[in-house]
């Protein structure tokens, strides 16, 4: 078996040997950008463009949008459909690399087996929520040791540890490693984090001013 380069602490190391082999199922080299929307058919996922949903009232669409924006990032219906394939919705306004990201969450959801969350009815107070009646309130089944699994697994996908450490130690900036990967500077910095490469990296940046 070949020796593999892994992040120190073994929560790290779980995700990451999950994310590799999605990589490799992927057929990818180790320091090639992974491409979700590729990736998505094998999941049976299906992506569908925002202006495609109907239903929507244009003031339910206007604050999606708009104000609420950064309440959402997108996600997979828990329903699927009679091919068994499920849709996933991804908020345009956040740009190409955040939607890879969020995409990349839905996948290893997939991969991992877990549970589709859903929407249900909780309470009777009033709502603004598109979907509740007068006095309803909706929420979501949230399980956060699947939603941080999931996120800690696409994002060790879209940024393996091994050239991730060696992309560090060469000094080079979270910008840059940000756009090898094709991924923003903030999942590029949050990859760096977690591995407890920070430390090295503040270092060596700061060796270079």
């Amino acid at each position: 078996m070949r020796s593999l380069l892994l992040p120190p602490t073994e929560k790290r190391r779980q995700f990451e040997l999950r994310a590799l082999a999605l990589r490799d199922f992927a057929d990818l080299k180790a320091g090639e950008p992974l491409d979700p929307f590729a990736l998505a058919h094998f999941a049976k996922l299906l992506v569908v463009d925002f202006d495609q949903v109907e239903g929507l009232s244009p003031e339910s669409r206007t604050h999606l949008l708009g104000a609420g924006g950064n309440e959402w990032s997108g996600g997979a219906c828990a329903r699927p459909l009679p091919n068994d394939w499920r849709l996933v919705i991804l908020n345009p306004a956040h740009g190409v690399q955040r939607n890879r990201a969020t995409l990349m969450e839905e996948i290893a959801h997939v991969f991992l087996g877990h549970k589709p969350n859903r929407l249900a009815v909780i309470g009777r107070n009033p709502t603004v929520r598109e979907g509740a009646t007068a006095r309803e309130t909706l929420a979501r089944e949230y399980n956060q040791a699947d939603e941080e699994a999931a996120y800690a697994v696409g994002a060790a996908a879209l940024v393996p540890y091994a050239v991730l450490r060696s992309l560090v130690l060469a000094g080079r900036q979270s910008q840059d490693i940000a756009r090898r990967f094709r991924v923003s500077r903030q999942l590029a910095e949050y990859r760096i984090k977690v591995t407890h490469l920070w430390a090295d990296y503040r270092s060596l940046q700061n060796r270079e001013r």
